[in-house]
């Protein structure tokens, strides 16, 4: 009796084999199909992010081409370099979404875009390239510097072991022996701990410290007080204010217009220590996109009516940072 049911429930058994078979068969290829899918809207951001990449360093390139532009045709003018000249002026965040490309069928909206720039006086701030000079550590030069750290409250000590790391950096056959650790030669102001300087005295200084390629002067027109004070032998902070409050009302065409508008009896300017007139400026530009925010910064040199690039840096920020509205 028993017998007879066998066959009936191996029909059963494979039934459900069948049907279990068929479930996974579904699952799979519903798995299949959702990775498909993923992959597919994966391209299509990649390929969106790209294209937002690509329009982005195209505007700001032409963004440091239109300020290279500004500051040839400043240079046309002559006379000093000051904060009344139309290159100092900020561009404010504007919307520059009407002149992106859309395709001819006009099948894309046009994104909404956003740029910010802003040229600035490289010479405005002391230039740490003057302490070293063929080799050697300008000691007028470091003297200058000792001010300025003293103004600011910064230790001396940390002075010296920075211009003699940055001594070494510029030429290490002058480290004392192969053992000796010679740091890689700073481009940039915030990479100044690799000399040794400390960040908490790297955020003191960095608004009046700057690393330039060559020996410069610190430009009187656009300078600020303590940078000032510490450049002028003599001088003091309450001097140099005044000298501020003198440049607004005339910014000073000559170094004779800044001589006279020193205190009497205030000590001759130096003229391979001070100007009225830059050569480097520092170039800043902020593009704003739908899924893409880029920030480049470049430093440009001026000879004549000649503007070089000499090194530019992007960085791409975290979409939907909006951060300040000019760099």
């Amino acid at each position: 009796m028993g017998g007879r049911f066998r066959p009936h429930g191996a029909a059963a058994h494979q039934r459900g084999a069948a049907l279990l078979m068929a479930m996974m068969t579904v699952v799979l290829a519903a798995t299949l199909a959702a990775a498909g899918l993923w992959r597919q809207w994966r391209n299509v951001e990649v390929e969106a992010s790209e294209r937002d990449r690509v329009q982005a360093f195209w505007l700001l390139s032409g963004a440091l081409d239109w300020a290279r532009l500004i500051l040839r045709e400043d240079a046309r003018g002559g006379g000093g370099d000051h904060l009344a000249e139309p290159w100092s002026v900020a561009l404010a965040e504007s919307r520059l979404s009407t002149f992106l490309a859309i395709d001819r069928d006009h099948s894309d909206s046009a994104t909404e875009v956003f740029l910010s720039g802003q040229i600035s006086d490289a010479q405005s701030r002391m230039n740490l390239m003057n302490l070293v000079v063929e080799g050697k550590l300008s000691e007028p030069d470091m003297q200058a510097f000792g001010r300025l750290f003293s103004l600011l409250g910064v230790d001396t000590v940390e002075l010296e072991r920075l211009a003699t790391n940055l001594r070494l950096s510029l030429d290490p056959r002058l480290a004392a022996g192969p053992a000796e650790p010679i740091a890689l030669l700073p481009r940039r102001v915030e990479q100044l701990p690799w000399l040794g300087l400390s960040q908490a005295s790297l955020q003191i200084l960095a608004p009046h410290i700057t690393l330039l390629p060559t020996r410069t002067t610190l430009n009187l027109n656009t300078a600020g007080a303590p940078a000032i004070s510490a450049s002028i032998d003599g001088l003091e902070l309450d001097g140099a204010r005044r000298l501020l409050a003198e440049r607004e009302r005339a910014p000073f065409m000559t170094l004779g217009d800044a001589a006279r508008a020193l205190a009497a009896g205030s000590a001759p300017l130096d003229p391979a220590r001070v100007g009225v007139a830059t050569r480097y400026f520092e170039v800043r530009g902020r593009l704003r996109m739908e899924h893409t925010v880029v920030e480049e910064r470049s430093l440009v040199q001026r000879d004549g009516v000649e503007v070089s690039t000499l090194w530019r840096e992007r960085t791409a920020l975290e979409p939907g940072w909006l951060g300040p509205t000019t760099p």
